[in-house]
Parts: C-alpha cells; structure tokens; sequence
C-alpha cells in the first residue's frame, strides 16, 4: 500500500504524474484518522470474511454443537495468544491507550465455555488446530517484534465481537439449544461494556488519537488485513470440518438409510437382521414419499402454520 501512495508507476511522464493525483492522495491519507484508514481499507476482506461459507451457514442457523465447540476452541486458542501479547506490551506507547482488560478480554470467558462444552479436563481433550496455529504464531511474533500492529489485531477481533458477534450469539443459543443463562456463549458476553455502540466509538477515538506516521498508520492496514486473511483459512478449515460431520450423527439423531450407500447403516437394518428376508425398509419409503412435491407443500404450510402459532404464544 505504501509502495502505491509513494512511488510513482515505470513509464508515467510528468504531466500524468501531476494529474495522478499522488501527492494529494497521500495528504489525504496522512489526514484520515486510523479508524477511516482501517474502514476502508480492510472492506473488501471484510466481506470477504462474511461470505464465507462457514459464516453464512451459521448465520442461517446450519451448525452442529461439534462444529461449534471447534469454533469455540479455535477462538480459545487465538485470545489466549493475543491477550498474553497485549499483556506483555501494555506499556508501549503505541498499545497503551487501547488495553482495556476488564472490558474486552475474552480468555476467561472462553475458559468457561470451554469447561462447559469439554468438561473440567478440557485441556487434555483439545489442541490447536493447524489454520489456527499460524493465526496464533502470527499473533506471537508481532506482539515480541512489531508490538504496534497488535492494534490492527485486536481492532480486527473485538470490534467485530461488539457487532456480529452478537447476532452469533442468539444463533447459537436457538439452534442449539443452548441455556439461555449463557452457558456455552460466554464468550460473546461483555459484562463491563454496558453500550457496545459507546465503547467502539470511544475505542476509535483512542485508536485515532495514538501518535503514529503515515507509513506505521498503512502497516496497521495491512496487518488487519492478513489478520482477517488468518480467520478466513479458520472459517474454510471449519466448513470442511462441518462437510465430515454433517455425515455422521449428532447428539443422538439417527442416521437414515435412504436406499443409497452402506445399508449396514440403516438404524432399520440393524434392528431386523435376522428377521424377513424380503422386508423394506421404512426410511427409504419416506424419504421416497418426502420428495413428492404435493406433500412438500402440506409439509410446508404445516411448518409455517406452527411458527406462527408459536410466533404469536411467545410475543
């Protein structure tokens, strides 16, 4: 990015470089504030991050407790790193006015989600996974080498925790069926932010107010960037994750043979092996009978019919 704003293209002749606009474009840069910097530059891999397949599943409420307790781990394992940085770095100057311990920090919080979904020795049971071990090393070696860039870290991260993690939230706990005492989704909860909208513009202004150069101020940018980069290879990891559970059975659902593949793993099957040779199996029938568009439409309007009715009982 610096390249672009510094040095003119090979080949450029005078009078296009005064129409370039270069100059002027680089005053323009050295006024905006580092939040307007970030907005902007980091919009395209933030769309990018919300399209992904993994995130758009979960926002339509498609995902499993398993693959949500990988989630749950990797964020874990990624806060653990990041708050062990910004510890260590609380007193540089280009950090100080952005650590907020008793606000932001998510570790504990997600200490408790982790004991809930594992069990009191949840250590023992759970690891790293490998996109989520480099996100970590990044974390690590910017934190002990290029301590300012932990700014584009935690802006990445939490501001995006005060927003949409809050609509993650009510997803996870209604699909679920996770206790609406917060059990499970403590990581999403800011016990000492008391307006979230306040605290992200008071965090911008001191974002805005750290004493920074232009070229230090588009190294943020870019580190945003690639840190959004790290939670896309995150969310693909989960996608192909939840592609291998969505084959295999979830908090006791039954795995129904639909006349394809191994027919050992018909539940039916399993409990009519000795019995008549020649008796068919009731799960191939319904799901043959369920394709039946007339009945996908009696189907549908007893569904939308339900919703409803419940719509109406819990208003």
């Amino acid at each position: 990015m610096s390249s672009e704003l510094e040095t003119p293209s090979d080949g450029v002749d005078e009078s296009e470089k005064k129409s370039s606009g270069g100059p002027e474009l680089e005053n323009h840069a050295k006024q905006m504030d580092l939040s307007e910097l970030l907005k902007e530059g980091t919009k395209e891999s933030h769309d990018r991050a919300e399209n992904t397949q993994f995130v758009k599943d979960f926002l339509k409420g498609h995902i499993k407790k398993d693959l949500f307790k990988l989630a749950t781990t990797a964020l874990y394992f990624t806060y653990s790193a990041l708050e062990e940085e910004m510890d260590r770095n609380k007193d540089h100057p280009a950090f100080t006015p952005l650590y907020f311990p008793m606000e932001l920090h998510r570790k504990k919080a997600l200490t408790k989600d982790m004991e809930y979904f594992f069990g009191e020795e949840w250590r023992e049971k759970v690891k790293c996974s490998e996109a989520t071990q480099y996100y970590v090393d990044r974390i690590h070696y910017v934190g002990q080498h290029e301590p300012e860039l932990l700014v584009a870290h935690a802006y990445t991260r939490y501001m995006g925790d005060l927003s949409g993690g809050q609509v993650l939230k009510k997803v996870a706990q209604r699909v679920l069926k996770l206790p609406s005492t917060g059990e499970g989704t403590q990581f999403y909860v800011f016990e000492n932010v008391d307006n979230a909208q306040q605290f992200k513009q008071f965090y911008r202004a001191r974002m805005n107010a750290l004493e920074l150069d232009l070229k230090t101020k588009e190294k943020i940018v870019e580190e945003a960037n690639r840190a959004f980069e790290y939670n896309m290879q995150i969310f693909n990891e989960l996608d192909k994750a939840g592609s291998l559970l969505a084959t295999e059975p979830q908090d006791g659902e039954l795995l129904v043979h639909d006349g394809k593949g191994d027919v050992r793993k018909c539940p039916y099957y399993a409990a009519q092996q000795g019995a008549h040779e020649g008796s068919a199996c009731p799960f191939k029938n319904i799901t043959t009978l369920l394709r039946q568009p007339n009945l996908r439409l009696v189907l549908a309007a007893v569904v939308a019919l339900a919703s409803g009715l419940m719509a109406w009982y819990f208003m």
